[in-house]
């Protein structure tokens, strides 16, 4: 947790209590499923939590907002935000119903009442959302066609809303064909190694159509 209160300094208690609370709920929950490889717990605030918040660091929800993590696995990045944002809603969704499972006995005992998780696929959601996040899912262009009418016609007018994705490695030919394009190195936001390769990726809404499916 140290290395939460050290980028993300004024958490309340509430905040801090949820946080504190992941790492042993993860740990014996990951006993029956491998929702993190196991021998990446000792790294799970690094790795999982702190990766997940560095949306936060680009992008400062506003209450009210909708958010949909598109296949959430093991509640990535997802319950992070839900605790850093707790006047947001989160729709957390996957197609693997036991993952499903443990990330609403997360949002149990953790007590989050920002978030809903359910199996579903991605193309078989149908809530309005205002953004998309995602976590080394697969290529943009793969699913972008399934997350299009999960948009509202005021996003696509407005400046606000879009996909956010945490991803890795070389990422030119993943995101070329967009119009407007925003890609943060996370070394700009965290001096660990780890972040040496990780990138963030924002494309507005209004990009979404100039780009064949």
């Amino acid at each position: 947790m140290k290395i939460i209160h050290k980028y993300y300094p004024n958490l309340n208690n509430h905040q801090i209590e949820k946080f504190n609370q992941l790492l042993p709920i993860y740990s014996e929950l990951n006993r029956d499923i491998n929702l993190i490889s196991r021998k990446d717990m000792k790294n799970f605030y690094t790795h999982h939590v702190l990766h997940s918040l560095s949306i936060a660091k680009f992008k400062k929800f506003m209450p009210g907002t909708r958010v949909l993590d598109l296949g959430t696995g093991g509640g990535f990045p997802g319950i992070p935000l839900a605790i850093f944002f707790p006047n947001v809603n989160f729709y957390l969704i996957d197609g693997i119903g036991k993952k499903i499972d443990s990330v609403k006995k997360v949002i149990k005992k953790i007590n989050l009442k920002n978030v809903v998780a359910e199996r579903v696929r991605a193309e078989e959601f149908n809530e309005i959302v205002d953004f998309v996040i995602v976590r080394a899912v697969s290529k943009i262009k793969t699913f972008l066609p399934w997350i299009r009418n999960n948009f509202s016609c005021s996003n696509l007018k407005s400046s606000e809303g879009g996909l956010i994705c945490l991803k890795g490695g070389d990422l030119s030919d993943e995101i070329s064909g967009f119009s407007c394009i925003d890609l943060v190195h996370l070394r700009e936001y965290y001096d660990q190694d780890f972040f040496e390769t990780k990138k963030l990726i924002y494309i507005p809404v209004k990009s979404f159509i100039n780009v064949s499916q």
